[in-house]
């Protein structure tokens, strides 16, 4: 069975990455149940904020953002590295608690890598059972199939230039619906015909709504969008909003 991620990546309470065998175990960080909300430990959360959702159909729209800490991959791209390691233990009741002080519709769960954390799952349960509009951000190298209906999977299909291709789990593909979305972030010409290559093969389109999205300041948006509009692509492309806006600092 594949683990989450090695003792030697988990995140250290003071910052910076522990060496394997110091701090936290990997038992004592991702604990084994995923049950009810009142039965499941605590989870380690980087930041909780409210912001526009910058990705996905939910593009622009206020939305509570739950970031939690830890990742077992390193993508060459990667513009949340701050979640590598730090934050904080929160209870499920303390995690909703904050979240329903902004009274949102719409609540994202991501990272990092959130299913790195077994309790995760519970976790969008509780969201869900709250009310709200739940998504998940996921790299797509663990496995989503205990995910609540409810949630709306955005699964990230990992191409070369990320540097974490090998990771791509494709056994998550057959069990997506057209409630999820699947997204790559392309760097240069030859991750757009991978890709390319990947939503034909797997008639992606015919599963759920597919995003390309240019890597932030390393592909040409422009020339992006014209590739997809000279091969024909069922495929939407996306810019990140809250780049444009904020410059993806912390906290938006």
């Amino acid at each position: 069975m594949q683990q989450p991620y090695s003792d030697a990546l988990l995140p250290s309470r003071h910052g910076g990455v522990e060496p394997s065998g110091a701090g936290e175990t990997a038992s004592q960080l991702l604990p084994q149940s995923a049950g009810s909300a009142s039965n499941v430990s605590q989870l380690r959360i980087t930041e909780i904020f409210f912001s526009l959702q910058g990705e996905t159909r939910h593009i622009g729209l206020p939305t509570v953002f739950i970031r939690l800490t830890g990742c077992p991959l390193r993508c060459a791209y990667c513009d949340t590295t701050y979640a590598f390691t730090g934050g904080q233990n929160m209870s499920m009741a303390e995690i909703l608690k904050q979240v329903a002080e902004y009274a949102p519709r719409y609540v994202t769960v991501t990272g990092g890598e959130p299913l790195a954390q077994k309790n995760c799952l519970a976790l969008l349960v509780a969201l869900c059972d709250a009310g709200y509009e739940v998504s998940l951000e996921t790299g797509g190298a663990l496995d989503i199939s205990q995910v609540d209906a409810r949630v709306m999977r955005v699964l990230d299909i990992k191409t070369p230039a990320s540097g974490e291709a090998e990771k791509n789990r494709w056994e998550n593909l057959p069990l997506l619906t057209m409630h999820d979305e699947i997204k790559f972030v392309l760097c240069d010409e030859n991750d757009y015909q991978w890709a390319r290559q990947i939503l034909q093969q797997h008639h992606l389109a015919e599963k759920c709504p597919v995003l390309f999205s240019p890597a932030h300041g390393t592909l040409n948006a422009t020339q992006l969008a014209g590739w997809i509009l000279r091969d024909r692509l069922p495929v939407r492309m996306q810019l990140q909003l809250h780049k444009l806006l904020w410059d993806n600092v912390p906290g938006h």
